[in-house]
């Protein structure tokens, strides 16, 4: 079974995915590392952050290339966003190439409170944010919930959203755990 995880930077996904993979005998594999490892072995890229602003042909490619990899792969947490903003709007992260090759099963959502993602954002120095506000980070939530739907009809997958309250990411990796041990 393949498994999507998402939410918006900031939102504690990498946490609760590490709390999940513990709880679990799922491997996560993070879509964004996989096509930034792609996009920099040509030299396209030096850092992540790069990846966003990348010509949307080039993304689209890159997309392909990594979803070909994953859909090989069983039992896997995919950890990826599902609206990715770049310059000229929104991107789907699962464009209809990318679902038809990752069979996805169930999708997740991780949420939080905007003033609480934008918190955290703003002490991890180690990224290259744009600017961020609340009203940012809500209508990204927003998009991703719209885009989650709209994969969800293509696929037949079930949705399930999960709040990450603050300091206690176990709720929500317990939330998701119980969901992927129900359904093996």
């Amino acid at each position: 079974m393949r498994v999507v995880i998402s939410g918006v930077a900031g939102v504690g996904k990498s946490t609760v995915l590490d709390l999940v993979s513990r709880k679990t005998h799922y491997d996560v594999i993070n879509y964004g590392t996989l096509m930034f490892e792609m996009a920099h072995e040509i030299g396209l890229v030096t850092d992540r952050d790069e990846l966003r602003k990348l010509n949307v042909d080039t993304q689209i490619n890159l997309q392909k290339k990594a979803s070909q990899a994953i859909g090989k792969m069983d039992n896997v947490i995919i950890d990826t966003h599902l609206a990715i903003k770049s310059p000229m709007g929104y991107l789907p992260g699962l464009p209809e190439w990318v679902l038809r090759e990752l069979k996805v099963s169930v999708y997740f959502l991780i949420e939080a409170k905007p003033s609480l993602i934008l918190e955290r954002r703003n002490k991890d120095k180690l990224r290259k944010r744009d600017d961020d506000t609340i009203a940012l980070i809500t209508e990204h939530q927003d998009t991703n919930r719209q885009f989650a739907v709209a994969y969800s009809i293509y696929t037949g997958a079930t949705i399930n959203y999960v709040i990450n309250p603050d300091g206690k990411p176990e709720v929500a990796a317990e939330n998701i755990a119980k969901v992927l041990m129900n359904n093996e």
